[in-house]
């Protein structure tokens, strides 16, 4: 390029760029100029403070050098003093800049080429603001376009004002695709790269089914049925929680379409994902067991604390229940958030004797009292000797061939033994070196002691470093599958609350806080719930 080129011809080209990319003209001869001025930079010196403008409608190029005014030049390169500035203009000033003309210059082929790569990368920096600006709010909407070329398993698509990509890890498993095919996706996010794409697009993703469904069921594009939630394992089998805000309207019905027309419509474009379409329930166990279809359930068990629920299905349904590979269960667990365990009533039935065995054991080593008194303990539904000591009177002497001497004396029992235990545990405190200065918490027992001892907690201020996990346990859930991790506590059936209870007094016993940070934290909980109503 120079500076002496067709003035015509330069702003056919700004056009043309401008076009081809879809970006303002203006910005293109921006950096025509750009490209002008670091050429003449290399002419006159890189030191040199050069501008460049081009008419934007006559295309005639000015170069100019800029000069500090000063009040003694070190560099006339790019300062000029005030003396001579003012020869030039009179109103000049120290700190302002006298415009120098140059004259025209022909670009050498090494300048030339230079010039171009500027104009290449502001075009295409240009280019990415204008793809980013016009997508960044279209994050969450299904876009179709034309494979361009595929990179190691990664789809870059052409979106027609953009480029967007589908990572490998993005594409439905066994799905081929070539230069050319048309595609459609879910765009999961947009945001600014220095290379490469920054339209991302997935169709494996949750919401790219949701979509597909709100533009095959008016019923949910107008909101009168809702997606609740949605679990997939892409390309083989999904799952997918509706309900209906009118009555009147089956949300699985209208889900499924006139003889399963929409429900195919949107398996066919899942590459012949099965999609299983589940009623939502606000009751967590019917919702569950909806979950779990097309297997039957006989039982359900809630651990609400813990969002974990214990399903019971008819020996022959197991399979189902759990599905291929704990495909079934899998998904249902992610459709509806709880931990599910899945037993037969056979399994169920053992484990229940089992746990009514030991139970009866427990009572009769414990209160010293023969195999038909502990069964009938055990079968009253008392599960540990706590419950005995401390229970209403009248609840144990309510029990068939009971009366209140035999209820006395089987509490009575109960509670020597717990003193005896407590008294037991307290020595093996002792030699663990625990402090007594933790039974000061309120809840704290000897036993509880005799745990947080083993762990190598033995003063108040280890105690007070504790977190509510350490002492209750935790649970980590990965792709559906959900691990438990047992706390110091766990076996003492102390709550996440209580836990935090008595974390937080053996933090004022430390003098870790004060009652004014609690009150005042309080207040700020009671204000964010406030705002949040």
């Amino acid at each position: 390029m120079a500076v002496s080129a067709n003035r015509l011809e330069l702003l056919q080209i700004a056009d043309a760029v401008a076009r081809e990319k879809v970006i303002d003209r203006e910005i293109v001869l921006a950096a025509m100029a750009d490209a002008i001025q670091k050429a003449a930079r290399s002419r006159y010196g890189t030191e040199s403070n050069i501008r460049a403008d081009i008419n934007p409608k006559t295309g005639e190029i000015r170069l100019q050098r800029l000069l500090e005014v000063v009040d003694k030049a070190e560099d006339y390169s790019t300062q000029i003093p005030l003396e001579l500035a003012r020869d030039r203009n009179p109103d000049a000033a120290l700190g302002d800049f006298i415009a120098d003309p140059l004259p025209p210059m022909d670009f050498g082929r090494i300048a030339a080429q230079s010039a171009k790569q500027v104009i290449v990368q502001k075009v295409r920096e240009a280019e990415r603001d204008r793809q980013f600006d016009e997508f960044k709010d279209r994050v969450g909407e299904i876009v179709n376009g034309t494979v361009k070329r595929v990179e190691y398993g990664n789809v870059i698509v052409d979106l027609g004002r953009g480029e967007g990509i589908i990572r490998r890890d993005e594409m439905i498993p066994r799905e081929n695709v070539r230069y050319g095919d048309r595609v459609r996706a879910y765009v999961y996010d947009v945001r600014r790269e220095q290379r490469g794409p920054q339209i991302f697009l997935s169709r494996t993703h949750p919401q790219f089914m949701v979509k597909l469904f709100t533009m095959e069921v008016p019923e949910i594009y107008d909101g009168i049925i809702q997606v609740k939630s949605v679990a997939r394992d892409p390309g083989s089998r999904a799952k997918i929680a509706v309900i209906s805000n009118d009555s009147s309207i089956d949300p699985v019905g209208a889900c499924v379409g006139m003889r399963g027309s929409r429900v195919q419509a949107v398996v066919g474009e899942l590459q012949g994902e099965k999609i299983d379409i589940i009623p939502w329930s606000q009751d967590p166990a019917t919702f569950v067991v909806n979950a779990l279809q097309p297997a039957e359930v006989a039982k359900v068990v809630l651990d609400e604390d813990a969002e974990r629920i214990e399903v019971v299905v008819p020996d022959e349904q197991l399979s189902l229940a759990i599905g291929r590979r704990g495909q079934n269960v899998r998904l249902a667990s992610q459709l509806t958030g709880w931990d599910i365990d899945i037993m037969t009533e056979a399994e169920e039935s053992e484990r229940r004797q089992k746990e009514f065995n030991e139970r009866t054991n427990l009572f009769m080593d414990s209160l010293d009292v023969d195999e038909m008194v502990g069964q009938v303990l055990a079968s009253e539904g008392f599960a540990a000797v706590e419950e005995l000591a401390y229970v209403d009177l009248d609840e144990i002497a309510s029990i068939d061939g009971f009366d209140e001497d035999t209820a006395q004396e089987i509490q009575t029992r109960a509670r020597e033994y717990l003193e005896k235990l407590e008294a037991e545990m307290d020595e093996k405190r002792k030699a663990l070196g625990v402090e007594d200065e933790l039974r000061q918490i309120d809840g704290m027992t000897a036993q509880m002691m005799v745990a947080l001892g083993e762990d190598g907690i033995k003063t108040i201020e280890d105690f007070a470093g504790c977190a509510a996990d350490d002492l209750v346990g935790w649970t980590e859930r990965k792709n559906g599958e959900t691990k438990k991790f047992e706390g110091l506590f766990s076996k003492f059936d102390v709550s996440r609350v209580e836990a935090e209870q008595m974390i937080v007094q053996a933090r004022l016993a430390a003098g870790w806080i004060t009652e004014e940070d609690l009150a005042k934290g309080t207040e700020e909980e009671v204000t964010e719930a406030e705002q949040e109503a």
